[in-house]
C-alpha cells in the first residue's frame, strides 16, 4: 500500500545532466528523513546524498558541487538532481525515505530502483 516510485534514470553523456524523482504514495502522515542510495555491479551500496525533514543535507564526497538533493514536501517527493556526470555515477539510485504511517509508528521505505548509465 505504502511505496516510493521512482522516475528520472536512462542512459547520458559524460558531463550531461540527469534529475531523478521518487515520489512516496498511500496512507501517509508525513515523511522524516530521505535520501539517495545508489550501487554499481559488484559493488557495495552506498549512500549519495540525504535530506532530513528540516531540510539539512548530506552528499558522499564522490558528488558534492554535482549533486543537488531537494524535497516538495505538498507533493510528498524527493529529488536528485545531477550534473557533471561521470561513468563511476554508473549505477542503480534508490530512493528511501522514513514514512510516518500511524501514529508514533514509522516505516524504512525503499523504492525499487531506477538505472542511471553514464557513457559515451
Amino acid at each position: 500500500q505504502v511505496q516510493l516510485v521512482e522516475s528520472g534514470g536512462g542512459l547520458v553523456q559524460p558531463g550531461g545532466s540527469l534529475r531523478l524523482s521518487c515520489a512516496a504514495s498511500g496512507s501517509i502522515l508525513s515523511i522524516n528523513a530521505m535520501g539517495w542510495y545508489r550501487q554499481a555491479p559488484g559493488k557495495q551500496r552506498e549512500l549519495v546524498a540525504h535530506i532530513s525533514s528540516g531540510g539539512s543535507t548530506y552528499y558522499a564526497d564522490s558528488v558534492k558541487g554535482r549533486f543537488t538533493i531537494s524535497r516538495d514536501n505538498a507533493k510528498n517527493t524527493v529529488y536528485l538532481q545531477m550534473n557533471s556526470l561521470k561513468p563511476e555515477d554508473t549505477a542503480v539510485y534508490y530512493c528511501n525515505a522514513d514514512l510516518v504511517i500511524a501514529t508514533m509508528f514509522s516505516y524504512d521505505a525503499w523504492g525499487q530502483g531506477t538505472q542511471v548509465t553514464v557513457s559515451s
